[in-house]
């Protein structure tokens, strides 16, 4: 049975991604979800991920080496521009 998470992209992610919304394996930590998202759907993602800031249950990230459990959520929010 894979332990899975939830990974929601905002804006220019979500361009990026081509998609709003995915599942990704849980245990491993955000830099190493992202390295695995940024293979997947290429470098206009990679560039969007070096850039976002992220939420993992609607919380600001601050250790991207944790492991991130199952059942969370991951927001991926590049820059906003605006004022």
């Amino acid at each position: 049975m894979t332990v899975e998470l939830t990974v929601r992209y905002f804006a220019g992610a979500r361009a990026a991604a081509g998609r709003a919304e995915e599942t990704a394996s849980a245990g491993r930590s955000l830099d190493e979800l992202l390295d695995d998202l940024a293979a997947r759907h290429g470098e206009r993602l990679a560039i969007v991920l070096k850039a976002a800031s992220f939420l993992v249950d609607g919380v600001a990230c601050h250790d991207r080496r944790a492991p991130l459990p199952a059942g969370v959520t991951v927001d991926v929010l590049p820059p906003f521009a605006g004022g």
